[in-house]
């Protein structure tokens, strides 16, 4: 795992270089001419947006943690070993978000075949919440539909096969066949199969849903305020379109955190649709990507290294056993939680 999070410095490394670069490119000498004038309190702002858009998601982890009837975790812990997940966001689609649930089995020895699906519905209420902030965004135009169209087939598809156990089990019978690590994942997903399948029931769909489309709209809101530091009257609903389409392209495309795909999807949708001067644009794209990607690795950091101090064996070379550890031990006491 520690090489993992290596591999995560030098990816974060790479993407501040990609940025300095692709300013370089832009001209920076222009844009420095546009962020003398920019007001700094709405970046702030975004951050700020941002981590409301954290608050939203984890109480999305606290309500599939209570479907699974995984109890006596403090909130406090909770809160963090979700914020943990960050540190790995920019692995594609985020499924480096997993990270979270071997946080959690260290902490409390709460296997992680039963939290790991945990993921994968948080990404399908994302999508949804999406999907919704495209449509919304778009009523003024039908640019956007095609873009929600593809994200609606590809929830709905996954929910089909979900729901259809002897669907998913062929699915899964044949990766078991797979030579190499593929074909031992087989046994891991068997194991996540009926977590999975309660999950994204339609009666645990809906509210984790309305907190992705509330969640999302925040980041949305980002954008605007940090085109308002640079004095432009890009519309909120317009906002909402550029940063939920180019968002939803980077999640589609397997690059890590999307990078380059969201960068130039926003970056020509803010000049071609919103009118916004090119190195205004380039500013704000690199801004709010800073207000939301790297702000988000970083607190996941932050919150991983307080983790650490509260739990000393945590990822540890050699952690020490579950019968070693007081905040295991006293979840295996009381299974049923308190």
């Amino acid at each position: 795992m520690k090489q993992n999070l290596r591999r995560v410095l030098v990816v974060m490394l790479l993407g501040v270089a990609l940025y300095g670069a692709f300013a370089v490119y832009r001209g920076i000498d222009k844009m420095e001419g546009v962020l003398r004038t920019f007001s700094w309190w709405s970046f702030a702002a975004a951050c700020a947006l941002a981590f409301g858009n954290y608050v939203l998601r984890f109480l999305k982890w606290e309500f599939y943690l209570a479907r699974l009837s995984i109890r006596g975790i403090p909130k406090m812990d909770s809160f963090l070993t979700f914020l943990s997940g960050f540190v790995l966001t920019v692995t594609p689609g985020k499924v480096g978000e997993v990270f979270k649930s071997l946080v959690l089995h260290e902490t409390y020895a709460v296997p992680i075949a039963k939290t790991a699906p945990i993921v994968i519905a948080e990404r399908v209420t994302d999508l949804i919440g999406i999907i919704v902030l495209i449509v919304v965004g778009s009523l003024g135009f039908s640019g956007g539909l095609l873009w929600a169209g593809i994200g609606a087939f590809l929830v709905t598809s996954l929910v089909v096969v979900i729901a259809s156990r002897s669907l998913s089990m062929a699915i899964i019978g044949m990766v078991e066949k797979l030579p190499g690590k593929l074909g031992k994942i087989g046994p891991k997903l068997h194991a996540s199969y009926d977590s999975l399948a309660m999950m994204l029931r339609p009666a645990n769909l809906v509210w984790p849903t309305l907190l992705s489309i509330v969640a999302w709209s925040l980041e949305c809101l980002s954008l605007w305020v940090i085109l308002q530091g640079f004095a432009q009257s890009t519309s909120v609903a317009l906002c909402m379109f550029f940063y939920a389409t180019s968002t939803l392209a980077g999640a589609l495309v397997p690059v890590p955190g999307g990078l380059g795909v969201t960068e130039g999807a926003l970056q020509e949708q803010l000049m071609n649709l919103g009118k916004v001067p090119e190195t205004a644009s380039t500013a704000a794209m690199i801004l709010v990507r800073f207000a939301t990607l790297w702000f988000a690795v970083l607190v996941g950091f932050v919150a991983l290294s307080v983790l650490k101090r509260r739990h000393p064996g945590l990822l540890a070379a050699e952690p020490p056993a579950p019968g070693q550890t007081p905040a295991a031990a006293a979840t295996r006491s009381a299974p049923g939680g308190p």
